[in-house]
């Protein structure tokens, strides 16, 4: 009923955008808009930026590292998803396997799976932490036809103009102008994509200005999960209002939308790595997500309340649903300049996905494993069996790979808040040695999250969409005395966890740019923030919930109906200091330093004995850029210390199916390397854009508090973090009649990772080549684009739930997240 709401409400909004372009078809098409086939006309000099700065600057007279990225260029580059888009970027790895949303970003190779990176709205966070309960800001941020441009600073002035911010990733919104315009899009795929982009944005008066637009989408998938992957949409809108005093906007979001989270597969049999499990599960197209997992039951003990029990629908992704309502404000105030932002965000999330846990086992050598089990629940046990779950059919794994594997659901709910605002002053001083730009502003914000846990283990066959098993025990004779599983649950409720913390922040922060001579400029900006969390956590015991017929629910976890309430008050102080020297028109340089320290998120006072640890960090920055016409070229050394770096994760027991390892890792890391982002152009119509990134990210001086050995860990390379990656991308522009073609061309490389702290087992290097061809014809755009071309095989992530001290037990990487496979989309799209 939810989905028919939104799919009607967002279908009567768009169809109102239709509407509402058919006058404006009628009017002038060329009054205040570039023509179509000259969009990506500008120069690099031209390009303007305004996150990070005190006032808006050329990307070539700023002092830090910046991409700013129009709607025809992100339309030219064609991203799977957000992750894609930012991979594109020099200085960011990422790992854009997971699906259209959650996927993991590292920026310069800081060592978290976010790399830091605060996503913005027109200057300000949806929310305020950089992530979720179990969601990313890629899950809130969607790009759409009402993005007019994403700006993407990395390292530099960050730690000042956000909180907890190694980078920030700022879009721009669009807002009615003058000219009534607007555009339309429908994009098909061969995942199965379906997809309707739309907005419109014009004038009500002489002051006032409109913009609405958004998207749905339905998607299969790049992995045939045996239903659909990815389906909902998003809606946008923002009304403007000039008056003598200055600008207002008022702006509101809705976003409604289900994204199928994939994990990693088994591509290896774990008991001859040389041998693959293509056969059995696609190593592009095969997935542990199944139809089989759309019914699973989860039962625990909720103290006074008894047994809850409940139904879950892998189907339901990870279903994220919030809105916001924004008020901005720019105008004057004598001197200074009045910059103020506020925002309200209210939603939820209801999280279903199957997760890997341990390595596929020979399925003899797994079911002795519970035999001694068996036989003193059930009695004279002769031996164990398969069958399919639910359906008493003998299912035998020496007729398929001869292995079964286990996987944990988990089923995850949230109600969550971030009210925020913003206010900042800025001035322009002249002085008798140069002028200063000074920005003083304050931001605060009070937010909070309720947080719910559930994991099943289940146990599957090894292939794409598996059927869960039972395993049966049975005596001399064949007769079934019980079961170690029910109906695929291997052990229910492995863990449950609840909890609820509410946050508040308020950060001063200051900046000053000074510029003493039309060559060189200075900057130096200061934020000191305090946080308060206060939260609770329910507490846990093991409990048997009393079914004799099984195994799967004797040591379940429950709530014990006990409490831990929490309250930590965490204190940051970020600081920057940065010059540029233009040497000429065409050449210039810059160098910076930064200090960020980034405190435990808010989640650490809804969890039962968390660790708490401010993470800090030290950025230098060295760049060097030089433009000739509309080439360019920028490149940035870079070294960050991390002390402390918190490299403590949480492991899966295969013996218990609990996440109950903890391996505290504490110490020092050191990344170090350079970037590079061009384009040179041939002609004025043959370009090759290109970045690359040189890294090398080290852990140092490790401890640990269990008995690892840290020794073993110190001067290797950091988990998942390549030492080289890059891009190049060719393109060529030219007309046919009336007809402006643009081909263009990619080819992307991440070089060797590691899975381990150990180094003990790699995901070697991959690449992919990509392709596609725009022609505009007037107002009309028809766009072919193909990723993966000739299918080129490279793993990511790892198994990161049983992996990351010591490997996989292989030299090569034999369980990850395999790339996606070759596809291609379609888009046309209709500009008024």
């Amino acid at each position: 009923m939810i989905k028919k709401r939104m799919t009607l409400a967002i279908g009567c909004a768009l169809g109102t955008l239709y509407t509402l372009s058919v006058p404006a078809l009628a009017q002038d098409t060329t009054q205040e808009r570039v023509p179509a086939n000259q969009a990506a006309e500008s120069t690099d000099s031209q390009v303007v930026v305004v996150t990070g700065s005190a006032r808006p600057q050329r990307r070539f007279d700023v002092s830090y590292a910046v991409n700013a990225l129009s709607q025809s260029e992100v339309q030219k580059l064609a991203p799977l998803n957000m992750a894609d888009l930012l991979g594109k970027m020099p200085g960011i790895q990422v790992e854009a396997t997971g699906g259209e949303v959650q996927n993991v970003t590292r920026v310069r190779g800081i060592p978290t799976d976010d790399g830091y990176a605060l996503f913005q709205q027109d200057g300000l966070p949806l929310m305020t932490e950089i992530n979720g309960f179990f969601f990313r800001g890629d899950s809130m941020n969607r790009y759409d036809l009402m993005t007019k441009t994403i700006e993407v600073v990395r390292g530099g002035p960050a730690p000042i103009y956000a909180s907890q911010a190694a980078a920030i990733v700022n879009s721009t919104t669009v807002t009615g102008t003058e000219t009534t315009r607007g555009k339309a899009q429908v994009t098909v795929g061969t995942t199965g994509l379906k997809r309707l982009d739309a907005f419109q944005a014009g004038k009500i008066d002489d002051r006032t200005f409109y913009a609405i637009g958004g998207f749905v989408r339905e998607d299969d998938g790049h992995r045939d999960n045996g239903f659909p992957n990815d389906r909902g949409g998003q809606i946008r809108a923002n009304i403007k209002r000039v008056t003598d005093a200055g600008t207002w906007k008022l702006s509101a979001n809705f976003l409604n939308d289900h994204n199928v989270f994939y994990l990693p597969i088994p591509v290896a049999d774990p008991r001859n790595p040389g041998v693959s499990l293509d056969p059995y599960i696609d190593y592009f197209k095969g997935t542990m997500n199944s139809p089989s997992l759309r019914s699973v039951r989860q039962q625990y003990l909720d103290g006074a309340n008894g047994l809850q029990t409940s139904q879950r629908d892998l189907a339901n992704g990870r279903h994220l649903r919030f809105g916001n309502i924004g008020l901005q404000y720019d105008g004057e105030l004598g001197a200074w300049q009045v910059s103020a932002k506020a925002g309200l965000t209210k939603g939820t999330l209801d999280f279903d996905a199957f997760y890997s846990t341990s390595n596929p086992a020979d399925a003899t050598t797994f079911s002795n494993s519970f035999l001694t089990g068996a036989r003193a629940a059930f009695g004279p046990v002769a031996r164990l069996g398969y069958t399919l779950a639910g359906t008493g059919q003998a299912y035998d794994p020496a007729s398929a790979s001869g292995l079964v594997m286990q996987g944990q659901y988990r089923a995850l709910a949230s109600d969550f808040h971030s009210n925020q605002a913003d206010i900042n002053f800025t001035r322009h001083f002249q002085t008798g040695l140069g002028n200063h730009d000074v920005k003083v502003g304050f931001y605060g914000s009070a937010y909070g999250a309720t947080s719910k846990s559930v994991y099943n283990d289940m146990l599957i066959e090894v292939q794409g969409q598996p059927r869960t098993l039972d395993l049966i025990a049975y005596s001399a004779s064949g007769a079934a005395l019980g079961s170690v599983t029910d109906n695929g649950v291997l052990r229910y409720t492995t863990t449950v966890n609840a909890g609820e913390v509410d946050a508040k922040m308020a950060a001063l922060y200051l900046n000053d740019t000074w510029e003493i001579s039309d060559f060189l400029r200075l900057d130096a900006g200061v934020r000191t923030e305090r946080y308060k969390y206060d939260g609770y956590a329910l507490l846990t015991t093991q409990a048997n919930l009393g079914n004799a017929a099984t195994l799967a629910d004797n040591t379940t976890r429950a709530f014990s109906g006990e409490r831990q309430a929490r309250i930590i008050k965490p204190h940051t102080t970020n600081w920057t200091v940065g010059a540029n020297y233009d040497f000429s028109t065409r050449f210039g340089g810059y160098a910076r330093m930064s200090h960020l320290e980034v405190p435990p998120t808010m989640q650490v006072a809804a969890s039962v004995d968390p660790l708490v640890l401010t993470t800090k960090a030290n950025q230098y920055e060295v760049g060097f850029k030089t433009t000739f016409g509309r080439s360019y070229l920028y490149i940035t050394g870079f070294h960050t210390k991390f002390n402390p770096l918190n490299a403590s994760f949480v492991a899966f027991n295969p013996v218990t199916g609990r996440n109950d390892q903890t391996v505290p890792f504490f110490g020092k890391a050191v990344i170090s390397g350079a970037e590079a982002d061009g384009a040179w152009y041939l002609t004025k119509d043959l370009v090759l854009n290109a970045s690359l990134t040189i890294q090398d990210p080290q852990y140092r001086n490790f401890v640990s508090a269990t008995g690892a050995d840290p020794s073993r860990v110190v001067g290797n390379q950091i988990v998942r973090e390549p030492k080289v990656f890059g891009n190049i991308r060719p393109s060529y522009r030219f007309s046919v009649g009336d007809n402006v073609v643009d081909l263009s061309g990619s080819y992307a490389y991440t070089g060797k990772r590691y899975v381990d702290l150990f180094n003990a087992t790699v995901l070697p290097s991959y690449h992919s080549v990509g392709a596609g061809i725009m022609v505009t014809r007037g107002d009309w755009q028809f766009q072919l684009t193909g990723d993966n071309l000739a299918n080129a095989k490279g793993l990511t992530e790892g198994n990161p739930r049983t992996d990351t001290l010591a490997g996989q037990g292989s030299n090569t990487a034999i369980y990850g997240r395999p790339v996606f496979g070759r596809s291609a989309r379609f888009v046309v799209s209709k500009a008024w």
